[in-house]
C-alpha cells in the first residue's frame, strides 16, 4: 500500500475529533488499550469479507443494525440480549423471504461515539461542549461531564469486551435457537389482520424448521449462527490502537467491519487515507450530498484493486429524494467496472423534529425510502445487498407509526436515545415482515 501507515492519517486534515486537555494521558490510554488482547480475529474478517462478496452478487443479503450509539451502561445482560434477539428474528424472517443467507452486522461492542453537527450545544441556555457518545464524555450537561476523558478511551475498550464475549456465550449456549412460537412477542400489532398475516408467517417458518428436523438431517443450523460486530471508525487514535500486521496486510482488530460516515469521507481527509489501508470490510455512508465522478474517485482510493466484498455502500438519501439522486450512482459505479454492496439506511435522511423540538423519525418515511430504493435497483438491473437500521430490541418509543400507530404524544413514554431514535423491538419485527415480503417477490 503506496505510502500508507497505520498512523499515515495523522498527515492529512481530520474532522469529528474531540479536544483533549491532556495530550500525554491519551498516549497513555491508548498505549494500554493497544497492549490488550485483539477484540476479534483476522480470520473471522476475511470470512466477512467473502460473505460480503456473494453478497454484491446478490447471493447473500447483509442485515446490520444496532444502537444510535451504545451507552457504557447497556453493557449489561438484558440490553444485550434484546438486541440479539432481534436482529436473530428479523434474520430468520428474511431468510424465510428472501432464500438467501442473511449476513448479520451488529453496530455492537464498539459503537460508543458519535459525530455532531456542532461541537457545542445549548441546554437550559447554557452552553456545553457535546455529547459525543460514552467513548469521549459524559451524557449530564455539566461542564465537568462534558469534558473529554482519555480513561474512556481504556473503559470502551472493556464495554466492547463483555458485550462481545456475553454475545458470543449466549450464540455458543443456543440462544440463536427461536423455534418456539413464545419468543415470538406478536402482541404489540394493533391491527388484527396484519397480526394475522404475521402469525401465519412465523407459523410456517416454525412448521419449516420441525420439517426439516422431522427428516432426520442434522444439520444444526439453528443452533448457533455467525454475527459480526461493526462501528463507526471515528475516532483515528482508537482505531490505530487495534490496527495489527496480519501477514502481509494490516488489520483493524477492533470490530469485523467499520465505516466512514456521510460527514468524514472527504477524499483527501484522514479517514479516507486510514480506511484504505486496512483489510477490514468497511462501509461508507452516502448521502445526497454525494456527486457521481466524487464517488467514483472515492472508490479508486479506498480499493483500487477493487476485491469483493471490500466496500458497502451505505446510501441515507431520504424518501422522496431516491429517485434523482440514486441512479446517477449507480449508473457510474457499473460505468466505472467497480463491484460493490448496495445498502440503504433509511434512517439518516428521514429524521424531523417535532413541534416541542423533539427528534424523532417516522417509520412511513422509512419505509418509503426502502421501497424507493428497492424499486431504483430493480429498475435499473441493480442488487440491493443489504440494509442498515438504527435499533433496539427495547420497548423504546422513539419513532412515530408503525404497528403500534405511536404518535408525537407517545415518544414521551419511554424516549431513551442520546442521540438518534431508535426503532424499537415491534418497529423493527414488522420492517423485518416487509423486507421478507420484498425479497420474496425479487425472488419470484
Amino acid at each position: 500500500m503506496s505510502g500508507w501507515r497505520p498512523d499515515s492519517w495523522r498527515e492529512h486534515p481530520i474532522q469529528q475529533q474531540p479536544r483533549y486537555r491532556d495530550p500525554e494521558a491519551v498516549r497513555r490510554a491508548l498505549a494500554r488499550v493497544a497492549a490488550l488482547p485483539p477484540l476479534v480475529a483476522h480470520g473471522e474478517v476475511d470470512t466477512l469479507r467473502a460473505h460480503l462478496a456473494r453478497a454484491a452478487q446478490g447471493e447473500a443479503f447483509v442485515l446490520h443494525g444496532g444502537d444510535c450509539a451504545e451507552r457504557f451502561l447497556d453493557c449489561a445482560r438484558g440490553p444485550i440480549e434484546s438486541k440479539l434477539k432481534i436482529l436473530l428474528q428479523m434474520s430468520l424472517v428474511l431468510t424465510w423471504g428472501a432464500r438467501l443467507p442473511i449476513i448479520r452486522v451488529a453496530r455492537m461492542a464498539g459503537q460508543y461515539a458519535k459525530p455532531r453537527s456542532s461541537d457545542t450545544e445549548v441546554i437550559d441556555g447554557v452552553e456545553l461542549p457535546s455529547y459525543r457518545g460514552d467513548h469521549v464524555n459524559d451524557s449530564a450537561p455539566t461542564p465537568e461531564a462534558r469534558e473529554p476523558d482519555p480513561e474512556r478511551l481504556v473503559s470502551a475498550y472493556f464495554h466492547s469486551a463483555a458485550t462481545l464475549n456475553y454475545a458470543r456465550a449466549l450464540l455458543d449456549g443456543g440462544f440463536a435457537d427461536l423455534h418456539k412460537p413464545h419468543h415470538w412477542q406478536l402482541a404489540f400489532v394493533r391491527k388484527a389482520s396484519s397480526r394475522a398475516e404475521y402469525e401465519a408467517v412465523v407459523a410456517r417458518l416454525l412448521d419449516a424448521v420441525e420439517f426439516v428436523e422431522s427428516t432426520g438431517v442434522e444439520t444444526h443450523a439453528f443452533d448457533t449462527v455467525e454475527l459480526f460486530s461493526s462501528h463507526e471508525g471515528l475516532l483515528l487514535p482508537w482505531e490505530q490502537a487495534h490496527t495489527a500486521r496480519v501477514g502481509a496486510g494490516w488489520y483493524n482488530l477492533g470490530a469485523h467491519m467499520l465505516w466512514i460516515g456521510d460527514r468524514t469521507r472527504a477524499i483527501d481527509g484522514a479517514h479516507v487515507e486510514y480506511f484504505r489501508g486496512i483489510e477490514n470490510p468497511i462501509g461508507v455512508k452516502i448521502g445526497p450530498s454525494t456527486e457521481a465522478a466524487e464517488l467514483v474517485r472515492l472508490l479508486a482510493v479506498l480499493e483500487p484493486a477493487d476485491r469483493p466484498g471490500r466496500i458497502t455502500l451505505i446510501t441515507r438519501l431520504g424518501a422522496g429524494r431516491v429517485g434523482a439522486l440514486l441512479p446517477p450512482l449507480i449508473e457510474a459505479v457499473r460505468a466505472s467496472g467497480r463491484t460493490v454492496v448496495w445498502s440503504c439506511d433509511p434512517m439518516h435522511g428521514n429524521s424531523i423534529k417535532t413541534a416541542g423540538g423533539v427528534k424523532t423519525r417516522e417509520v412511513a418515511r422509512i419505509l418509503d425510502e426502502l421501497r424507493e430504493t428497492f424499486d431504483v435497483h430493480d429498475r435499473l438491473g441493480s442488487v440491493l445487498g443489504g440494509v442498515h437500521f438504527e435499533l433496539t430490541g427495547e420497548d423504546v418509543t422513539e419513532c412515530t407509526g408503525g404497528p403500534q400507530e405511536l404518535s408525537e404524544a407517545d415518544l414521551q413514554h419511554a424516549y431513551e436515545t442520546l442521540c438518534d431514535p431508535r426503532l424499537n423491538y415491534a418497529q423493527s419485527l414488522e420492517m423485518a415482515f416487509l423486507l421478507a415480503q420484498r425479497l420474496a417477490r425479487r425472488r419470484g
